[in-house]
């Protein structure tokens, strides 16, 4: 197999297995003399729009989501190209089947689907001193961006070891093509699984599970596993290559956050994408609610990595706007998790992410269930980020509505199963007066003749517009600046046509356009403010569509 870095040196059969070289039926008859590929192919050429079309119907044909992964992934492993293609004309139906809500199943079977062809990187505690090496096998050298996982949280479904392998290949996904994203070169792009065990004992014990049989390791050698990498992936790609962190625990989700982000391009989507995407929601609703943030009283359902992100964003954004203190900013933002409303009364139990928002409580005590903070808190927001199924029942919803003419509601838990309430609930519930969004696609819903149309709080919108941000300018780091310019780029792509059916988020079709913009902003503020490599091209805008990957 070819390791070169230039796309004309691989020829022939090691073209046909390299599927980012995407040599395949619809290549022209010229580039198949030029590439030794006579009586590899039919003589016959393809069109890119038939071999589309013929893989739609085959897609459409299917009975199942998961079928439908299963096929689309395996042209994928075949001819990239083609995969491509088609999600970039059929971005709204192919999205859920490619990630979310589709992805969390296709993890929970992975064991079963494996296809048995080269999709990322395997990295075990057994390769501890030889991860360099490992990298090296990787037949592309010339990688930008980097997603990866452990397996300890993925979605909400917990604890799924190398099965979370469909997490990075997924996100990277989005990552490509001219689709929902930011169009970088699929060649550059690197999915990788840290194998560290797991404590999911049914899947350890499946008789097709790949990873290491252990359970998880959790002292010095899941530290050196993953120090190694992160060192081995800047010495052979570069101090600028991205990565991101996805689907880790929260015991190391916040730390291996901070101890990298000061000295490496990296960021972690669950923490700070989705807090991103939540703050673009919550700026796109002042619309509807005609209600600054900084008058907001929000609570949060989860305390975790995305409550506790997007928290701190939507903390650091009113201080921003209002000159406050980020402290003051997070006296009117609550928290609420497994134990209950979190005070001050309970800082000395807390974790570290949590201890911020430890509020004093001035009632005798402090409420345990969710329906009685909202009564005693009155909020005005109240976002999910659980994975609780249904926890925003209906007594929660209607006190919402309540209590406010605009309830804001989010229900942001993934996959679908895991949702706090669906779209149709809350606006039941609210007699359709609350501004609602999903982690997940929703239902909308009809209600004295208006059609509402929930808006999905998609992390597509934000983390692929930053790795090009990041590519554009040779970024050395990612800080809290760039996922707020992110949002606001986000929110102010909300058109008004939307916000009449209550749609907070614009429509997947602009995703790739919405990329492009943050992109830009994001690239301008990092050259601005040295955090860039690379010296700033006279017209940014032209320089990032230059960039952007075609598979035409």
């Amino acid at each position: 197999m070819s390791t070169s870095n230039n796309k004309e040196e691989a020829q022939g059969w090691n073209l046909l297995k390299l599927p980012s070289r995407s040599a395949s039926i619809t290549t022209s008859k010229e580039d198949r003399e030029r590439l030794r590929m006579r009586g590899l192919l039919p003589a016959g050429q393809v069109t890119m729009e038939a071999a589309v079309e013929a893989l739609m119907e085959q897609i459409r044909d299917k009975s199942t989501d998961l079928e439908r992964y299963i096929l689309l992934h395996s042209i994928q492993d075949g001819c990239e190209k083609i995969y491509f293609a088609a999600l970039m004309k059929y971005t709204k139906e192919l999205m859920p089947i490619v990630y979310t809500p589709t992805v969390g199943q296709a993890c929970l079977d992975w064991h079963r689907i494996y296809r048995h062809t080269p999709r990322g990187l395997y990295l075990s505690l057994e390769d501890i001193g030889h991860v360099k090496e490992a990298l090296q096998n990787w037949p592309e050298k010339n990688i930008k961006v980097i997603v990866v996982t452990d397996g300890e949280r993925i979605l909400g479904l917990g604890d799924l070891g190398v099965n979370g392998m469909g997490i990075p290949v997924g996100k990277l996904a989005l990552y490509t093509g001219k689709f929902p994203c930011a169009g970088i070169d699929p060649a550059y792009c690197l999915p990788v699984q840290l194998d560290v065990g797991t404590n999911n004992e049914a899947l350890r014990n499946q008789p097709t599970y790949m990873g290491l049989r252990r359970q998880r390791e959790r002292g010095p050698s899941y530290d050196q596993l993953v120090k190694e990498f992160i060192e081995a992936a800047k010495e052979e790609y570069g101090s600028s290559v991205l990565i991101q962190f996805e689907d880790f625990g929260n015991k190391n989700a916040f730390r291996l956050l901070e101890t990298y982000s000061q000295n490496t391009c990296c960021f972690n989507d669950d923490i700070q994408g989705t807090a991103a995407v939540a703050l673009a929601g919550l700026i796109a609703s002042k619309k509807l609610t005609k209600r600054e943030l900084e008058d907001e009283t929000f609570l949060f359902f989860g305390a975790g990595e995305a409550g506790t992100g997007i928290a701190e964003l939507v903390a650091s954004y009113i201080a921003e706007k209002t000159s406050k203190s980020k402290t003051q900013a997070r006296e009117k933002i609550w928290l609420f998790d497994s134990q209950g409303l979190i005070t001050s009364q309970r800082a000395g139990d807390l974790a570290h992410h949590k201890k911020p928002f430890a509020h004093d409580f001035s009632g005798s005590s402090a409420p345990s269930s969710l329906a009685e903070a909202i009564s005693l808190l009155r909020p005005t927001g109240l976002i999910g980020a659980s994975a609780m199924p249904k926890v925003f029942n209906e007594e929660v919803c209607r006190k919402m509505g309540e209590i406010n003419e605009r309830p804001i509601i989010f229900s942001l838990s993934n996959p679908t199963s895991k949702a706090e309430c669906t779209a149709q609930e809350a606006y039941t519930w609210t007699e359709g007066r609350c501004v609602y969004s999903s982690g997940s696609p929703m239902q909308g819903l009809t209600i004295n003749g208006r059609d509402l149309i929930p808006g999905q709080g998609n992390n597509a919108f934000i983390f692929p517009g930053l790795g090009l941000a990041a590519l554009a300018a040779g970024a050395k780091r990612i800080d809290e600046e760039c996922l707020l310019i992110a949002a606001r780029v986000l929110a102010s792509n909300v058109d008004q046509a939307s916000l009449d059916k209550g749609t907070i988020y614009p429509p997947v079709s602009k995703i790739r356009q919405v990329s492009t913009s943050i992109a830009c902003e994001v690239a301008n503020y990092m050259f601005d403010k040295g955090l860039a490599t690379k010296e700033k091209p006279k017209d940014l805008g032209t320089y990032v569509q230059k960039l952007m990957f075609d598979p035409n």
